[in-house]
């Protein structure tokens, strides 16, 4: 039987016997057994005995432990010897490693040591090594009997490492917590700044883990260590100048700003030393003396972090003070001290050098709004970093929804408004640059932003404009003209989630239109276009949304804001704007508008504002405060347009208020009715009307209405009369209507002045009643009119002043007694005489009246302006002066011009007038010569003979023609000019001569028109073509063909245009066939050869109607075969002609040269051609050497749709007839014509050859250009002839037929 002892012995053999097979029976040099060693990877063996003792010796060579370490450290990164190590013997190390860890005092080994710590705690399984060593070493640390050596750094630096891996809840691995925390703030005291870095990281890493961990329990670790522990650690932040430590602090400092330490530290700190200060102050020892108050020792301590040049240690601060900033009951005392120890320069010399990186910027606009609370104190710290502040907004505005967007411009803002000399002129722009650019990135849909955001962009913008140095920024004003645009336009779009933001948007608006008229706006370009922007941006964008959304608004106080920013422009001193936008308003249908406002909100205040808005409106409209009435009634005025007709119908004999409302009611219906707006029925306003009248008739002589009420009142009541006139009956009093008129006639009133409504203006003029008051309204406005000028103010479509255009469109109509009273009105002032100023006057508003309604002329001669004409010659006891002589031949002149032939009576009347202007005529030529007024009465000659004709004024022309003493006259002008020479070139448009020679020919041209219609036969044309011949039965106005010449070759440009025109009707008058054979011409060929001379000369002359007339003219001559029948080869052997075809053809050929300007030079030059195709010998050089197949394929290839003229398909269709075209050509030109008549027929060409028109005579005596150029065109018009794109349709029709023909 075997003791027990050698039972021991026996299982401890077996037990080593079992660990000599699994690793091997190899031992250390001490003996240790062979468990307790572990091969490494690369073949060697650790014996972890020996290791420990290593370890756990402090009388170790530091080489051999460092050496151990790293070989250690070698071997656990190898899987199999770190699985042995944590499989058989995972705790054998702690002890050694911790104590290792706290005896040697080598910075290399404990590094090495908390490499292996931390590497180990990695790789255990959880729960295991890491939570022993954590355990250990807290309760190392955490022993009564801790002295701290720098060898405790280590420790300290190996728990922050554990901790800061947050494995397996850490922080319930200690287990006395309130002794570790003691150990560490006592710890804090110590001068070293290593073991103070260590401490405050491991305070940080505990109160993070303390609110992470199940543990906590809600209760607060370091709360009973705060006061000291705040400033231990401050006093730390201050001392320290390393950066770790600064950032170890920092984070502790913001974990317990967060937790609320520092909000009841500081408030416990104060609350005992105000105590201190009030009891005990004379017992306050030295060193207490020295103590800094918390906030001011917190405040010192932050700017050493804020100085570092570690930015992610100034990002911390930052976030420190933020926090500690951020209670919800901070004390505004500590954002004192903070400003007043200059914690604001560091910040913005942090955000200076920043170069505007996110979050730098971010955290120090934080911090600046918080501290920007201590108002006075923070401004002056603010006007020297406001610099650094602009770029810093650029930089914010641009990113949607930054979140110190708001912070920047409530600085930006601050400064502005309470410091503004601190910005610069450049600054004010590159502000107002900033924020107008945000906005437009904003509508264009580029950014978004907050409504908080565009409410402050608005309130900087208004701070800038009513800056003192406003003015001297000059593209500020540039700026909020865009601005104001984009900030109402942002507020409308989002006026469905942020109502509210409107308000601020027309404050911004208010206040813009204001600055507009700040100052000598009146001379400032840029701010006269503000006010116009303004009141367009009202126009285009508020007033339409405003009328469509009332409905759906909710909120009075937003109508209202509306409405007052409307109100605001109306009161500016600025008529003209003022005007323009009252006319926006009242083209809005504003009256009744604003009725319906008053429908959704009818509060008093909404009804003061509106009726004062009226009333502002009236002021402008009428002038001279007209809307008063509105104002002095608007306390009793009702708010339905209901009511306001019942006021209106009431007697208010004694009833003062009554009347003063009865004032309003009327002010208001005139002018809403102005511009067409209805406030009630139009049945139930005629019927107050005329109850008003009625009731109210008796006291109108006794100075109850003045001359204006009256007025007002008629052009009402004929309004609402005329509207049942034109649209339905409606009954009406007999008796209102007597009264009215009597009042009418009875008292002064002046409807020049008065703003009127064209449908009552045509009801007054149609009724036979009125018509001795209105004959004097007339009169009187004459009289107005000669000393003022007129001037047309239109209000509406349907509304004006009574002046020349309204009167103008009466008389023009005819369906009135307008023409009637004014011929009526002109012959009573010549029956009554001495009244030369008013016949001048109403002659002039003739005049005016035709220029502006030509058709008004057939009204006046209708009625008899013919007869009033005579009676001034002829009634006048005495001479006409020389200004009523102007007067009556301007409208003499104006008359023909626009009166319809079939209108002019053919009897006595304008024969009389002819006879009268030509007996003022030559003796006035005889005493003076040719005068402006002498020279206008052969145009009117002129006109007199255009009319006859059409068969109208036939023996007034006949009077014309046959006037011995007229045609001696004019007969001599023209032997005087042609006796000249080339001295008449000197004889232009701009001298008198010229002028006379220019008329003298007019009448000449229209003298050969008329005798064809007045005098058929009478006249041998052909005897003009002689000049030798002076053979006529009839002593008549005539110019020799060659004098026409000669006039054409020396003359100016307009008597060459004119004579051209005289000759091309000589020739025509000649080819006619009603006037002779063309085989009975008699020329000499002498004077042929030197007409064609001239007339060749003539065909590529600068001015295309003379080479027109000139070419016509050519081609009728070449058109008189018969005459050349002796010489019949000499029209081929013309150079001239030869040249102007080769000229023609070479034109058309080049490219670059057949644009369609260039083309229609050469139109006359076409006709040239084509007459002398159509000759029966036609000259060889045209087909051989001129019109060639490759001449003629590449004119064709040189048309186009947009070239083509009717001259150039004359001209192919004479080619085409005379079998100069091929059939390749001709499929070219019907492919070239079709599409032309194709583009045509869409529409898409315009009529290049309508008729331009004419402008109108200036009623002035010394307007004989304008004169002339109607006359001209009148000498150029066609009426039998088409013009434009149907003549050029005809044309091509005519060819397509030659081309069946063929």
């Amino acid at each position: 039987m075997k003791l027990q002892g050698e039972e021991e012995e026996e299982e401890e053999e077996e037990e080593e016997e079992e660990e000599e097979q699994v690793y091997g029976t190899a031992t250390c040099s001490l003996g240790h057994r062979s468990s307790l060693i572990l091969q490494t990877m690369e073949g060697g063996r650790i014996c972890l005995i020996c290791l420990t003792n290593l370890l756990s010796n402090p009388s170790s060579p530091t080489f051999h432990v460092a050496h151990a370490l790293s070989q250690l450290s070698r071997a656990l990164s190898h899987p199999p010897f770190l699985h042995s190590l944590l499989s058989l013997h995972p705790h054998l190390l702690v002890s050694p490693l911790l104590h290792s860890l706290s005896s040697f005092n080598d910075h290399s080994i404990a590094s090495q040591i908390t490499h292996i710590v931390l590497f180990l705690s990695n790789s255990s399984p959880p729960s295991s090594l890491y939570a022993e060593f954590v355990s250990r070493i807290a309760s190392i640390l955490s022993g009564a009997k801790l002295h701290w050596s720098p060898r405790q750094a280590y420790m300290l630096h190996c728990l922050g490492v554990l901790l800061n891996c947050e494995m397996d809840n850490p922080y319930g691995h200690i287990k006395d917590k309130s002794a570790l925390v003691f150990n560490l703030v006592a710890g804090l005291q110590l001068p070293s700044e290593e073991i103070q870095g260590e401490i405050l990281f491991v305070l940080y890493k505990l109160c993070i883990l303390q609110y992470a961990s199940e543990e906590g329990n809600g209760s607060d670790l370091l709360f009973s260590f705060c006061p000291k522990l705040l400033r231990l650690s401050m006093e730390a932040l201050m001392k320290t100048q390393c950066d770790d430590v600064r950032s170890n602090c920092v984070a502790l400092l913001t974990v317990l700003a967060q937790r609320g330490y520092f909000e009841n530290a500081f408030a416990n700190d104060i609350s005992i030393r105000d105590c201190c200060e009030a009891d005990n102050f004379m017992e306050v020892t030295e060193h207490e003396k020295d103590v800094l108050p918390l906030n001011i020792l917190f405040a010192e301590a932050i700017k050493g972090p804020l100085l570092s040049s570690d930015s992610q240690l100034q990002l911390g601060t930052l976030e420190l003070i933020f926090h500690c900033l951020s209670w919800e009951s901070g004390s505004s005392k500590q954002t004192q001290v903070f400003v007043e120890e200059n914690i604001v320069d560091y910040v913005f010399e942090i955000l200076r050098l920043s170069e505007c990186k996110d979050p730098v910027v971010s955290s120090c606009l934080r911090v600046l709004d918080l501290l920007s609370t201590a108002e006075h104190a923070f401004g002056q710290r603010l006007a020297i970093g406001f610099t650094t502040l602009v770029p810093i907004l650029q930089y914010v505005v641009e990113v949607p929804f930054h979140p110190v967007q708001i912070p920047t411009l409530k600085l930006i803002q601050n400064c502005i408004l309470n410091y503004p000399g601190i910005v610069s002129f450049t600054q004010f722009e590159e502000i107002g640059n900033i924020l107008t650019r945000m906005l437009r990135r904003h509508i264009d849909g580029d950014i978004d932003m907050l409504p908080e955001t565009l409410i402050i962009a608005c309130s900087i913008l208004v701070d800038l404009m009513n800056s003192p140095s406003s003015h001297e920024a000059s593209s500020l004003t540039t700026l909020v003209q865009e601005s104001v645009g984009h900030a109402i336009l942002a507020s409308i779009c989002l006026y469905e989630k942020h109502p509210k933001q409107i308000l601020h948007s027309l404050y911004f608006l208010k206040e813009a239109y204001a600055f507009s008229h700040e100052g000598n706006s009146t001379n400032n370009k840029a701010k006269l276009e503000l006010g116009s922007c303004i009141i367009d941006v009202c126009r285009t964008h508020l007033i339409p949304w405003f009328s469509k959304s009332i409905s759906e608004m909710e909120d009075e106080e937003i109508v209202l804001g509306v409405l007052e920013a409307f109100h605001s422009v109306l009161l500016q001193n600025s008529y003209a704007q003022a005007k323009e936008f009252v006319m926006i308003l009242v083209s809005s249908s504003w009256f009744s508008f604003s009725f319906g406002c008053l429908g959704l909100f009818p509060s008093e205040k909404m009804k003061w504002r509106v009726y004062l808005m009226f009333s502002s409106i009236v002021d402008v409209l009428l002038g001279n405060e007209s809307g008063q009435p509105i104002r002095d009634a608007a306390l009793y005025l009702p708010s339905d347009p209901s009511d306001l007709l019942f006021l209106l119908g009431q007697k208010s004999t004694q009833n003062l208020e009554l009347l003063s409302c009865q004032s309003a009611v009327l002010l208001i219906l005139y002018t809403s009715s102005l511009n067409d707006e209805r406030l009630a029925d139009e049945k139930l306003i005629l019927a107050s009307l005329e109850q008003y009248i009625i009731v109210n008739g008796s006291n109108f002589p006794c100075g109850a209405a003045d001359s204006v009420t009256i007025a007002q009142l008629l052009i009402l009541y004929g309004l609402y009369r005329g509207l049942a006139k034109t649209g339905y009956q409606i009954p009406y009093s007999s008796e209102a209507e007597r009264i009215l008129f009597e009042l009418a006639a009875q008292n002064e009133w002046d409807l020049s002045s008065t703003m009127i409504h064209f449908i009552s203006l045509k009801w007054l003029f149609q009724q036979e009643k009125m018509v001795k008051p209105l004959s004097y309204q007339i009169l009187r406005f004459c009289r107005k009119n000669s000393s003022t000028g007129s001037h047309i103010i239109i209000l509406g479509n349907n509304s004006q002043n009574m002046d020349v255009q309204g009167l103008a469109k009466l008389v023009a109509a005819g369906d009135n007694l307008a023409s009637v009273l004014l011929v009526s009105l002109l012959q009573q002032l010549i029956e009554e005489e001495d009244n030369e100023c008013d016949i001048i006057s109403v002659v002039n508003l003739m005049v005016e009246i035709i220029n502006i309604f030509p058709d008004a002329a057939d009204q006046l001669c209708m009625h008899g302006i013919g007869n009033g004409i005579q009676d001034l010659f002829s009634r006048s006891s005495r001479p006409l002066s020389l200004q009523m002589f102007v007067a009556i031949e301007i409208l003499i002149f104006d008359i023909l011009w626009s009166v319809k032939p079939e209108i002019l009576s053919d009897g006595g009347t304008w024969l009389a007038v002819t006879m009268k202007l030509i007996w003022y005529l030559i003796p006035m030529v005889t005493a003076e010569g040719w005068t402006q007024e002498s020279i206008l009465v052969l145009g009117i000659l002129s006109l007199i003979l255009h009319h006859s004709t059409s068969q109208a004024l036939v023996e007034s022309s006949k009077a014309i023609l046959l006037n011995a003493s007229l045609v001696s006259m004019i007969n001599n002008v023209i032997l005087s000019s042609c006796s000249k020479g080339p001295a008449l070139i000197e004889d232009d448009e701009e001298t008198r001569k010229g002028e006379t020679l220019t008329f003298v020919l007019i009448l000449y041209f229209f003298s050969f028109r008329s005798f064809n219609a007045v005098l058929p036969g009478t006249l041998d044309w052909q005897s003009l073509l002689d000049p030798s011949n002076e053979t006529q039965p009839l002593s008549l106005i005539s110019i020799h063909c060659h004098d026409l010449c000669r006039l054409m070759h020396f003359g100016s440009p307009l008597v060459k245009l004119v004579a051209s025109y005289c000759l091309l009707e000589l020739f025509t008058r000649i080819t006619d066939p009603k006037n002779g054979k063309q085989d009975e011409i008699k020329w000499n060929m002498g004077n042929l050869i030197s007409v064609m001379a001239i007339l060749e000369g003539f065909v590529f002359y600068s001015d295309i109607r003379v080479a027109m007339n000139s070419a016509l003219c050519l081609s009728m001559i070449l058109g008189w075969e018969q005459f050349w029948k002796e010489d019949k080869k000499a029209v081929g052997r013309s150079t001239w002609c030869r040249l102007i075809v080769e000229e023609l053809a070479m034109s058309l050929t080049v490219p670059c040269l057949a644009s369609k300007s260039f083309m229609n030079h050469h139109k006359p030059a076409v006709h040239v051609a084509v007459a002398l195709m159509k000759l029966h010998s036609t000259p060889e050089w045209m087909k051989k050497s001129v019109f060639d197949d490759s001449c003629i394929s590449a004119i064709i290839e040189n048309l186009s749709v947009c070239n083509v003229s009717v001259e150039t398909v004359l001209l192919f269709r004479e080619l085409l007839n005379h079998d100069y075209l091929n059939s390749d050509q001709i499929a070219s030109l019907n492919r070239v014509f079709q599409a032309c008549r194709k583009h045509i027929y869409s529409g898409d060409s315009q009529d290049e050859s309508r008729e331009e028109n004419t402008g109108k005579v200036t009623a002035m005596p010394d307007d004989l250009g304008k004169a002339c150029e109607f006359l001209i065109h009148l000498m150029s018009s066609n009426p039998s002839a088409h013009k434009g794109n149907k003549r050029l349709l005809e044309e091509i029709e005519m060819f397509s037929r030659s081309l069946t023909r063929e």
